[in-house]
């Protein structure tokens, strides 16, 4: 059985000691601030604007807009759009806890305060 993505990892084997303690790094840390300067560190600008745009979809899914409105607003392929709905609605529920998290407050913030509307669209 593979995690769906890529059809290479098996699923049981994606929670590696390392990636419990990539985990254990990003729970460490405090503000928004923190957050940014890790994940600049950690990843390439791609992979941020991947990240990022994932978790736009999944915000846009979360209010129900349509898959061609999120298309346009976040340059993401309809295909990619599918895939996350499919995680954000049978996954480990991992999205759907982040998400309360932002609506409970739940998330830690520095100097800027949290916008709470649907994110502004991702210009490349």
């Amino acid at each position: 059985m593979t995690d769906g993505s890529d059809g290479l990892v098996p699923a049981e084997d994606w929670r590696t000691g390392p990636a419990d303690d990539l985990f254990d790094a990003i729970l460490g840390l405090q503000t928004r601030d923190e957050a940014a300067r890790f994940f600049r560190d950690l990843c390439t600008l791609g992979e941020l604007h991947d990240l990022s745009q994932r978790w736009q979809v999944v915000r846009l899914l979360d209010a129900g807009r349509h898959y061609a409105e999120i298309s346009h607003l976040t340059g993401a392929s309809t295909a990619t759009i599918t895939r996350i709905a499919q995680w954000l609605h049978h996954g480990t529920g991992g999205y759907r806890l982040a998400l309360r998290c932002l609506t409970s407050g739940a998330a830690t913030t520095s100097d800027t305060t949290r916008e709470t509307a649907a994110p502004a669209p991702v210009r490349r």
